[in-house]
């Protein structure tokens, strides 16, 4: 058996995160799991305000929703039930006590993938895991064959995975809906109506 991770802020989670799963449920690696797992804090982000930010039940709720239609994902709560600072080794290590038997895969984009070797632990997230980097680009691709080096000259194991351009950030993604912009063609329609509903993103506005 073969468990992906795939972690994030997913803050909100959009169509390229769920374009990113499908291309790995489709690629020679061929998981049986894939775990979406939103952050309770992402390390990297820790010192960001909080405000236009979605809570961590919204996050999840999201995540449910833009991924009930593909076969094989899993949300865990795992790390938002931690409440703490959300480091990939401590997580990795708790997916191998769950399924043991399992190789596991560590999905990432180009940008984490160049900061990899930073990380907390980072020798042992490869000895874990297998790395998906997920390129959206011919340009991509060549940038993630360059940061793959130093991950493989320390052992490690990379893979890319190809998928349809998105060139949209999360971030972005708020800014137009407080900006009252049309998101739907970022963001899955159920997931839209989900964020209308309940106003987030623009909490100031009451």
């Amino acid at each position: 058996m073969t468990t992906a991770l795939f972690g994030g802020s997913f803050d909100p989670v959009h169509l390229g995160h769920v374009n990113a799963v499908r291309s790995l449920l489709k690629s020679s690696l061929v998981p049986d799991r894939v775990i979406i797992m939103p952050a309770f804090v992402n390390p990297f982000k820790a010192g960001l305000e909080r405000e236009n930010r979605a809570d961590c039940t919204d996050r999840l709720e999201m995540c449910r929703i833009a991924f009930n239609a593909l076969p094989r994902c899993e949300i865990s709560d795992y790390e938002v039930k931690k409440a703490s600072l959300s480091y990939t080794a401590d997580t990795l290590e708790h997916l191998r006590e769950i399924y043991p038997e399992d190789e596991l895969i560590l999905m990432m984009g180009s940008d984490s993938l160049a900061t990899l070797p930073s990380w907390n632990r980072f020798r042992d997230i490869i000895n874990m895991a297998h790395i998906a980097a997920v390129s959206r680009s011919i340009e991509e691709s060549r940038k993630i064959e360059g940061y793959s080096q130093a991950v493989r000259a320390a052992g490690g194991r990379v893979t890319i995975i190809e998928t349809e351009p998105f060139d949209i950030s999360s971030t972005e993604i708020r800014e137009k809906i407080v900006n009252n912009q049309d998101i739907s063609c970022f963001v899955d329609e159920n997931v839209v109506k989900y964020i209308m509903s309940k106003s987030i993103y623009k909490q100031g506005d009451s």
